[in-house]
């Protein structure tokens, strides 16, 4: 595979949420691209996806929110409810628009509203380097074969091959486990438009409706050593939620029982880029940026990973498309690349420098032993993040 044409020098790699929404955005900008991702179809990992306000002014800047609204039901309230002192108590979830997508229909519209032969299935990025003469980044693909690009955005997530060519790797842990999956009510699920997030002890479920029918729904909890096994079976998943749901209402046991198979995802640990990692990396190298998990892998603790991928999306492009019309010569080009993601990384990184603050701080809540350190993020969280919905309130702005 070769690119020669100027307008098809921008390389995506990775084709799961953020690089397909790269790629769509730069499109509506009149940019052309092509996405590698390295599975022979289009990946949709972790069953569902919740998207807050600010995920769905992006979609609307992709001009696919309309359609997805299509697909799921508005949720318009919350509860909580603790098992360990049968507290019941409301859970605000804001007056905006909260919904939950099937992973699926993101990918699929978003891949759907890309031009012919922008996406390449099978295609695996094993490394990067910058050309010594030119500076240009070649891409040595699977096979051996070599791929020459001017712009590369790495968008291959937590694993990114492009962000450990950067020495960005996400390398901290929480140990927390997440069972996320799907069950089907044929009679209607009991749930209407309510979230409901049930905890005992250091186990969470979260249940959402999709539609009037569908729930999805997550289990956190405690790392243990059955979870390497687990993984390797939809079966051996579905066993070790029922297990981990024990003494919780027979309604959410009922749920695990019944759930759909193919729809189980089990993630065994928790990894993410942690705040000050954020805050002293440059994120670019040459023509080379990132975006979405690659640069800012973070926990499901806000629901805020997908919907940052989405931002990242629609600022890049909008800053890259500020480029495309200057006619210059091949380093004046670059130099022009290189300014438009030093202008896209700024105005990121303090998003996503406080996303990931609150993202670390509820995590560190959740997972520490120590009770000094638990209480220590609950001062640290009421004082920086007074406002819980503050975060859905950003607007990345049009395209």
């Amino acid at each position: 595979m070769e690119i020669g044409d100027a307008k098809e020098n921008i390389v995506i790699v990775g084709g799961g949420i953020c690089g397909l929404a790269t790629a769509l955005a730069l499109h509506r900008k009149g940019i052309r691209s092509v996405v590698l991702e390295r599975s022979n179809t289009l990946r949709a990992t972790g069953a569902a996806i919740i998207v807050h306000p600010n995920g769905w002014r992006a979609l609307d800047q992709l001009g696919v929110a309309s359609h997805l609204r299509q697909t799921s039901i508005p949720i318009l309230s919350g509860q909580f409810h603790s098992l360990n002192n049968d507290e019941l108590k409301e859970m605000p979830v804001g007056k905006e628009e909260l919904r939950c997508l099937k992973r699926t229909d993101l990918v699929d519209i978003l891949a759907n509203s890309l031009p012919r032969n922008t996406l390449h299935l099978g295609c695996e990025v094993l490394s990067i380097k910058l050309d010594p003469i030119t500076s240009s980044p070649v891409l040595q693909l699977q096979g051996g074969r070599l791929l020459n690009a001017k712009v590369v955005i790495g968008c291959d997530g937590v694993n990114s091959a492009i962000s450990n060519m950067m020495g960005v790797k996400a390398e901290k842990i929480f140990t927390i486990s997440v069972i996320r999956g799907f069950t089907n009510y044929p009679n209607g699920q009991e749930l209407g438009s309510q979230f409901r997030l049930t905890k005992k002890d250091d186990t969470q479920v979260g249940q959402l409706p999709m539609n009037k029918n569908l729930v999805y729904w997550f289990i956190t909890r405690k790392y243990t050593c059955q979870d390497s096994m687990a993984s390797k079976s939809q079966k051996l998943i579905r066993n070790l939620a029922v297990d981990s749901v024990e003494g919780f209402p027979t309604s959410i046991i009922e749920m695990a029982k019944n759930c759909e198979l193919d729809s189980l995802h089990l993630t065994e640990y928790l990894r993410y880029h942690a705040p000050w990692d954020i805050l002293r990396r440059r994120f670019r190298e040459g023509t080379v940026t990132l975006a979405g998990d690659a640069m800012h892998a973070m926990g499901p603790f806000l629901a805020q990973g997908g919907s940052a991928c989405l931002e990242d999306a629609v600022v890049l492009a909008r800053c890259l498309a500020r480029t495309s019309h200057i006619h210059r010569n091949a380093r004046g080009a670059k130099m022009q690349v290189e300014e438009a993601f030093d202008e896209y990384l700024k105005e990121r990184k303090l998003r996503i420098l406080r996303l990931s603050l609150q993202m670390y701080l509820i995590g560190k809540m959740l997972d520490a032993p120590s009770q000094f350190v638990k209480f220590i993020c609950i001062i640290l969280l009421a004082i920086l993040f007074s406002d819980s919905h503050g975060h859905s309130r950003y607007d990345c702005g049009s395209l």
